[in-house]
């Protein structure tokens, strides 16, 4: 029996985020008809502590023999797992919320990358604003978002497509301290400057109530990053009444079989589908993949890598394919806005898919992070 090892976060503020990704990798599995798969996992915390994410990761592999393992992880935990994965001839598929940019991409054989994309999707929202005609910007974050390199995919796009960042607001960590106040000023001294925004879970509702009681007025308009679509959120969030749009990984709107079998699998097992169940649905796709191309290759690393660069398939939010210079994944975005529902609260809305996108994650990879660092290795959205 082939075993697959999944490594599992916590998150203070999505509760529920180790249970969508087992949930998503089994259902996906048991749609794929691969019952006799071993499904193994360890739990890694919020992916910060170097030695537990290692310590798990060696146990999945000499322990429980797994033949290949997933983790929800940022690429800097990543490449501390690289000599792990070298010397198992194991691959590791990080699930990648794509909210960080790593310093070198790395391109290392037994690791392949399938990502939301949010750091792609904030450069794309900052080119939408530019191209609505906006010359001056604030960008305006979470404390904990505002740890990550997506700042910097967001600001210095904005810069590069001709626009200035013209202010900086970076909110509390706990709602007590989360304020839209300092905003105010900001938009009296630069009345014509969109909100490039950079927030996800709560955060997201907070910041729509702080626009509607304080900014509700004033004629802005606010640019997302995929997480800010996440649609599980945005039904609590109260609509601001202001102009949001921006760019989304996925939604349950699109229309296609396979977006309307994965909602329909993952209802049937009473979980609300969101972003981190249909990452692990798809990474089942990848996993059993890797497993073929493991026996064809006869576990010659190199030839499942190029087996992965040319391997294509259908998910919920598009085609997936694999980028080869860097082993990430490529996959559909969507330009969105966000409407009121029947009850006051928030709504996604697409409206077309973005064309090209590996051009534009080309255009991503070749920033230079001149002077540029995270500090954090938390997993994204684990706090």
């Amino acid at each position: 029996m082939q075993t697959i090892g999944i490594l599992l976060p916590r998150s203070t503020y999505y509760q529920t985020i180790g249970f969508d990704l087992y949930e998503g990798l089994r259902s996906g599995l048991k749609h794929l008809e691969k019952n006799d798969i071993k499904i193994v996992t360890e739990n890694i915390g919020f992916g910060a502590d170097k030695q537990q994410c290692y310590r798990s990761a060696e146990k999945l592999l000499l322990e429980e023999n797994a033949d290949v393992v997933i983790a929800y992880i940022g690429h800097r935990m990543a490449q501390l797992l690289r000599p792990l994965f070298l010397a198992a001839n194991r691959m590791l598929i990080v699930l990648d919320a794509g909210a960080s940019l790593p310093q070198e991409w790395p391109s290392c054989p037994n690791i392949f990358y399938h990502s939301l994309h949010n750091s792609l999707g904030a450069l794309l929202a900052a080119k939408q604003a530019v191209n609505d005609g906006y010359t001056s910007a604030g960008m305006v974050t979470g404390y904990y978002d505002g740890g990550y390199l997506h700042t910097y995919s967001i600001s210095q796009g904005f810069e590069d497509y001709g626009g200035k960042i013209a202010f900086n607001h970076a909110t509390g960590y706990k709602e007590e301290d989360f304020t839209m106040e300092p905003l105010k000023n900001h938009l009296e001294q630069f009345p014509n400057a969109a909100l490039l925004s950079l927030f996800s879970g709560d955060f997201v509702q907070w910041y729509f109530e702080g626009i509607k009681n304080v900014l509700q007025e004033k004629n802005i308009s606010v640019y997302l990053s995929p997480f800010g679509f996440e649609e599980m959120m945005l039904t609590d969030a109260e609509y601001p009444g202001v102009h949001i749009k921006g760019i989304a990984a996925w939604s349950n709107k699109i229309e296609s079989d396979e977006n309307k079998i994965f909602i329909e699998v993952l209802n049937e097992t009473g979980r609300i589908p969101n972003l981190f169940s249909l990452l692990s649905w798809e990474s089942a796709f990848i996993s059993l993949k890797i497993i073929e191309l493991t026996k064809e290759c006869k576990n010659n690393v190199t030839q499942i890598a190029s087996g992965l660069h040319s391997f294509t398939f259908e998910s919920p939010r598009g085609t997936i394919c694999f980028d080869k210079k860097t082993n990430n994944s490529i996959s559909p975005l969507y330009n969105a806005i966000i409407i009121e529902s029947s009850e006051g609260k928030c709504e996604l809305e697409l409206r077309n898919k973005i064309d090209n996108v590996l051009e534009h994650f080309e255009e991503l990879t070749a920033q230079e992070l001149n002077n540029v660092t995270s500090a954090w290795y938390n997993s994204y959205a684990c706090i």
